[in-house]
């Protein structure tokens, strides 16, 4: 099943397409636990937030991962944002700090948001 969520920053807006396909479980959670509010962290062009209300273990974890992908790091409760590269992914894969479990995509917007979200709070809510 396929949810739509907006990630209220500011005056800003991330939308993303959660999809149960991966992790149902990790998707059924984060959805019902909706809304939540957490800081959010840039490393390279992933976003990662503080800890979440989220505490799934790993399901059908992966690394590396791929461009746009949305994910639950279960070793820090937190959800990812694979915009691009992390500082530590070989050229040309996006590498997460350790195995995460993907639960959707994000639809928008691109990457330039990346600049304005570093310290951020942001809500993620259903749309």
């Amino acid at each position: 099943m396929k949810h739509t969520i907006h990630v209220d920053i500011d005056s800003s807006k991330i939308i993303l397409e959660l999809d149960d396909v991966d992790s149902p479980n990790t998707v059924n959670e984060f959805v019902e636990k909706l809304p939540f509010t957490v800081d959010l962290n840039v490393w390279g062009d992933e976003i990662y937030s503080s800890k979440s209300p989220i505490t799934q273990p790993e399901e059908n974890a992966k690394s590396p991962v791929e461009l746009n992908d949305v994910a639950y790091w279960p070793t820090g409760k937190a959800i990812c944002l694979f915009y691009g590269p992390t500082p530590i992914g070989e050229p040309g894969e996006i590498t997460p700090a350790s195995p995460v479990n993907i639960v959707g995509k994000i639809i928008s917007p691109d990457k330039s948001i990346l600049e304005m979200v570093d310290g951020a709070k942001a809500t993620f809510r259903k749309a």
